[in-house]
């Protein structure tokens, strides 16, 4: 007779572990899904299904590192990301759906331009950005830098996988196209304050990537005072920020001599993203 403690636990029970840790539901099924190599449906379906001790003693440092505030994405090893399915680690950060919202403005931008646009996309990270861009418009020229090796070593082996041939650089923001210039510029930089309360939450993603001096502005001013140097005439430089920074964001735009200041919102009604050109001439 085999004794109730060394039975496997099954799908109903590794949940309802879940819920006792505190974690979501969908995060809880999708952690779980990605386990067993099953959607959501299969698990609601096969409650009474076994885990093998195996995939027990995984669930059972899944669930500690998802309540130690680990990402999904992680622990999973992918995420998804603008019809994408990325690979991702501690290295990179964990693509954010209200990041697609850069994407998207970044493609209403090139749909007015002619094949072989000049695109740039910096501190690349997965290689989220640019990947998507390269997926929807295999036509233009896009080119992508991040600081980190270790960053880029993954956005490299995105873009393999994927298919999807692009040029990948190492080095600070725009110092690797030293004399070149683009027809779009877009960014997703670091723009949390040092010392922010919210970056506990964060603490196992890259902090490199996170924050960005005592107003979380010094890499979104950075590149605004630079950008102008690398953009063919009429080009636009698209940035990402924090959902209350599209007011300080739009006064260095303005200070930084840009024309034609634009924002746009995230899924959830939030300024951003901040862009805009430069005067001609």
């Amino acid at each position: 007779m085999t004794d109730a403690a060394d039975a496997p636990i099954t799908v109903t029970q590794a949940l309802a572990q879940a819920r006792e840790r505190g974690l979501e539901r969908f995060d809880a099924q999708l952690l779980l899904g990605g386990l067993l190599g099953q959607n959501r449906s299969w698990l609601l379906s096969h409650g009474d299904g076994p885990l093998t001790p195996e995939q027990a003693a995984r669930w059972t440092d899944w669930l500690a590192r998802r309540a130690d505030g680990e990402p999904v994405a992680y622990l999973l090893g992918v995420r998804g990301f603008h019809g994408l399915t990325l690979t991702v680690n501690p290295a990179v950060l964990d693509p954010r759906p209200d990041t697609e919202t850069l994407v998207d403005w970044a493609l209403d931008v090139l749909a007015g331009l002619p094949a072989g646009a000049r695109v740039l996309d910096l501190g690349t990270g997965s290689g989220a950005i640019a990947l998507a861009i390269r997926q929807a418009r295999p036509d233009a020229q896009v080119s992508a830098v991040d600081l980190s090796e270790a960053a880029l070593a993954v956005a490299r082996g995105n873009g393999v996988r994927l298919g999807l041939p692009m040029r990948w650089l190492q080095g600070a923001w725009l110092a690797p196209v030293a004399g070149e210039a683009f027809n779009l510029i877009v960014s997703n930089p670091p723009y949390i304050a040092e010392g922010d309360p919210h970056l506990a939450a964060l603490k196992h993603e890259p902090q490199l990537a996170l924050t960005s001096g005592a107003d979380g502005l010094d890499a979104i001013r950075h590149l605004i005072a630079r950008a102008p140097a690398h953009l063919a005439p009429g080009g636009w430089l698209l940035l990402e920020h924090g959902f209350d920074q599209a007011s300080a964001v739009s006064s260095c735009f303005a200070a930084g001599g840009a024309s034609d200041i634009q924002h746009r919102r995230d899924l959830g009604g939030h300024i951003r993203c901040t862009g805009a050109r430069w005067p001609q001439g």
